[in-house]
């Protein structure tokens, strides 16, 4: 089984994941952010994965240091999970359309980390929720899980719709470019490793 268990504990955020990449899509999501409760649900149901997610933090203050910190562990805990990366696809890209919403995410499992975001967000609230703080789990996620992420929002109106789609278009990416491929012999790179 290919899965993680990580812990992280600062003075802003008490954050505990446990993640399976070979999962049934069972989620378990209290991270007292009610937004990104959805959207971690709705991101491991639609991957295929399992994960119970715990967070407490700061947010008496904001969302921020909370939402940045998920990320965080949950980027360490997909890197661990994917190990040495032997006989994965590596590669995954995947279209979400979400109502008025359409969502690109493009994944390379290669240990260079990158973010591309590409698009707007048309509002800067969705309920209490901070959107710009999408863009900051999604760095922090793409950092630590040592991922190249390219998200691109073709178009959209609803902010909700459209930020539901990213997340759903980042879990069928890297549940496609995390799938073992019995055609691949060893690691999928010219140079012999992806760590």
């Amino acid at each position: 089984m290919r899965k993680a268990e990580l812990k992280r504990n600062t003075n802003e955020t008490k954050i505990d994941i446990a993640f399976s990449i070979d999962g049934e899509g069972k989620a378990n999501i209290e991270t007292g952010v009610p937004f990104m409760d959805h959207m971690l649900d709705l991101f491991i149901k639609h991957g295929l994965f399992d994960g119970d997610i715990k967070a407490d933090g700061d947010t008496h203050i904001d969302d921020h240091h909370t939402t940045e910190d998920i990320g965080i562990v949950l980027g360490q805990a997909v890197r661990e999970a994917l190990g040495d990366k032997k006989g994965i696809r590596r590669y995954g890209n995947a279209f979400v359309p979400m109502d008025d919403a359409l969502a690109q995410v493009v994944i390379d499992c290669s240990n260079r980390p990158h973010l591309e975001f590409r698009g707007d967000i048309p509002n800067e609230k969705v309920g209490t929720f901070d959107t710009e703080l999408v863009y900051e789990f999604l760095w922090k996620f793409a950092l630590e899980s040592r991922l190249n992420v390219h998200v691109i929002i073709h178009y959209g109106k609803n902010t909700h719709h459209i930020i539901e789609a990213v997340f759903k278009a980042l879990a069928r990416a890297l549940d496609e470019a995390t799938q073992i491929d019995p055609r691949v012999k060893g690691v999928p790179s010219t140079k012999g490793l992806l760590t």
